[in-house]
């Protein structure tokens, strides 16, 4: 039927039917009114994550400021703007990079590689490996399980500190000192990394598909690399994010094992550079911290949705 040949009565009810049912989409998915928010509630929350949202912003935003200053500017110029006129600031900024890379020889873009490189190898192993034995350990009965989940547990209470001079006393005996390897290979097993595979693998995989796989005729390596780790995908962006974090940030282990300018990540690199007695250029380092930041907040952006989902994958059962 047309809609000329609907009648006036008709054409009202329908419009009121699209209306009705666009309010019922719309609070599908409401709470009960019994467990709703009330508005003094919302109004503390929307404060409170406004509140975070500053405190976690304002760092960046102060970061970018002090980053165009000099050393003088720094001290005697607003600390929350610019010293300069916004016509000035493309001058200011190159002044300050080009002292960024006197400062470090040339060679800041080639830490900031070298932290690539240590984090992003370090991340795709250990996650692989937090994975696989967190699977195994969730998924298989085998004698002796009980005993290794509780001593991989218990890594997680020591310190790095603690692992120091064992460390390098083992690497140093073979020869791999002064090498990207003695970054990678610590980095690469993470105690935390495999407790958080083992929890994700035995609420996000069911018995029931494994099992079916199994009649299937299908290879334990087969379902792990097939079903397993698709399963498992989510989970995995949080494990990596969370290794990649982890050995951008280590200071401590590069500084004990990498004494070659070319091999140093950002970190050892800038720490370096303020060691050195005659630096007093605050501007630059705080562009060389910006700079060094940034490949981890475009890896968040880029994986934040895989992100998210990881964190919730191991809270629902199935």
């Amino acid at each position: 039927m047309s809609a000329q040949a609907l009648t006036k009565e008709e054409r009202a009810a329908l419009r009121a039917r699209k209306k009705a049912d666009k309010i019922r989409d719309k609070h599908a998915n409401d709470l009960p009114r019994s467990m709703q928010a009330s508005p003094a509630v919302k109004v503390i929350t929307v404060v409170v994550m406004l509140i975070a949202l500053f405190y976690f912003l304002f760092p960046i935003y102060w970061a970018i400021i002090a980053s165009t200053k000099t050393p003088a500017q720094l001290t005697g110029s607003n600390g929350l703007w610019f010293a300069v006129g916004l016509q000035d600031l493309p001058a200011a900024i190159a002044d300050n990079y080009s002292k960024l890379l006197g400062w470090t020889r040339g060679q800041f873009w080639r830490w900031v590689l070298n932290s690539l490189i240590y984090s992003g190898v370090s991340a795709l192993i250990g996650t692989l490996i937090s994975v696989m034995a967190g699977y195994a350990t969730a998924k298989f009965k085998f004698r002796g399980r009980g005993v290794a989940i509780g001593i991989i547990m218990a890594c997680m209470l020591m310190p790095a500190a603690l692992l120091t001079i064992p460390q390098y006393s083992i690497f140093h005996a073979l020869h791999l000192t002064n090498t990207m390897l003695a970054v990678i290979i610590p980095c690469c097993v993470s105690p935390f990394g495999f407790f958080l595979g083992r929890v994700y693998a035995q609420t996000s995989v069911p018995n029931e598909l494994i099992e079916a796989a199994r009649i299937d005729g299908a290879s334990e390596a087969r379902i792990f690399f097939t079903i397993v780790l698709r399963i498992l995908a989510p989970a995995m962006v949080t494990i990596f994010l969370f290794l990649f974090v982890a050995t951008w940030n280590n200071f401590l282990l590069p500084l004990m094992m990498i004494s070659s300018d070319t091999l140093k990540p950002v970190t050892l690199g800038l720490y370096g550079m303020v060691s050195l007695a005659t630096f007093t250029d605050r501007g630059a380092l705080m562009m060389g911290a910006l700079f060094g930041v940034l490949p981890v907040i475009i890896l968040f952006l880029a994986l934040q949705r895989y992100w998210q989902a990881g964190l919730a994958a191991g809270s629902v059962k199935g």
